[in-house]
């Protein structure tokens, strides 16, 4: 999986033109500025597909070009963020694969409550840099948090600093726990906010599989190896002669949750036997 993440965008050229390589693919590591400067670079090769990975860095290729096709994959509001016209109908030359189903922001809050009923605050964590499309999750995060009493932080943060300081300020109040957004700002950190949640034995959520792999407690999302197979299969189409305005916007329609049973035990908490049987992968 996190061989899969690395790739924040990826430029494929049929076999038969040469370029030296099938494929070119390059990571921003979650700086807007290096992203679109990869995003300029790829479109100069004038591949006949690019696949990026993120809102931000699709938005740095739309900025790059408006004729070479464009495959994204965990893009959160597609027409709120001016890549497509519609799911049915893209229009232009950017289709993809979305990640966001509204209801995930209030479904973490139940599944860190089920994990951790005695928390009273709940802090979401977030760079409103990199992830722009932050509010969707916002309206189900309240209300969830609202019908079992707990006090919600929303934490914009913009570098590693930040992160530390929020991290350390909610670690510092009883009853506290953590939800992580998807967010490349987040995957980029996840070492140290990992790290931090575990110092201050903070019960977190996250929104990928491979922080609960990392060492972290739980995580509830979309199944990224699955958008990335479907991605392929529009590469494929595209190369085949298929247009990006034709192919109808994916949303997500598999999630995964995932749990660390030593982390739980470590952070004194107990699994219950439901979760554990519903959940897709159980760490112990």
């Amino acid at each position: 999986m996190a061989d899969v993440l690395t790739v924040m965008l990826l430029s494929v050229r049929k076999p038969e033109v040469p370029l030296g390589h099938a494929g070119h693919s390059r990571w921003g590591n979650g700086s807007i500025d290096r992203m679109r400067e990869i995003a300029n670079e790829l479109a100069q090769l004038n591949p006949d597909v690019i696949v990026s990975a993120t809102t931000p860095a699709t938005a740095a290729l739309q900025a790059a070009t408006r004729t070479i096709p464009v495959v994204f994959v965990n893009v959160a509001d597609a027409i709120g963020a001016g890549f497509v016209a519609s799911i049915a109908q893209p229009g232009g030359n950017i289709t993809g694969f979305g990640n966001v189903e509204s209801a995930m922001g209030g479904k973490r809050v139940e599944f860190l409550h089920d994990v951790a009923p005695s928390i009273t605050r709940i802090e979401i964590l977030f760079n409103p840099q990199t992830a722009p499309y932050a509010r969707l999750f916002m309206d189900t995060f309240h209300s969830a948090a609202s019908g079992h009493s707990i006090e919600q932080i929303e934490a914009p943060v913009y570098s590693a600093p930040e992160i530390e300081a929020s991290l350390t300020k909610l670690g510092g109040q009883p009853g506290a726990g953590l939800i992580v957004m998807p967010d490349t700002s987040m995957f980029v950190h996840r070492e140290m906010i990992i790290s931090l949640v575990e110092r201050y034995h903070l019960p977190t959520i996250y929104p990928f599989r491979f922080f609960v792999i990392d060492g972290g407690l739980m995580s509830y999302g979309i199944d990224l190896a699955d958008s990335f197979r479907g991605a392929a299969t529009y590469v494929d189409r595209i190369l085949r002669g298929a247009k990006p305005s034709e192919l109808p916007v994916q949303l997500p329609a598999k999630f995964e949750l995932v749990v660390n049973l030593k982390t739980a035990k470590a952070l004194g908490l107990t699994v219950p036997l439901s979760m554990q049987m519903t959940a897709d992968e159980v760490i112990e």
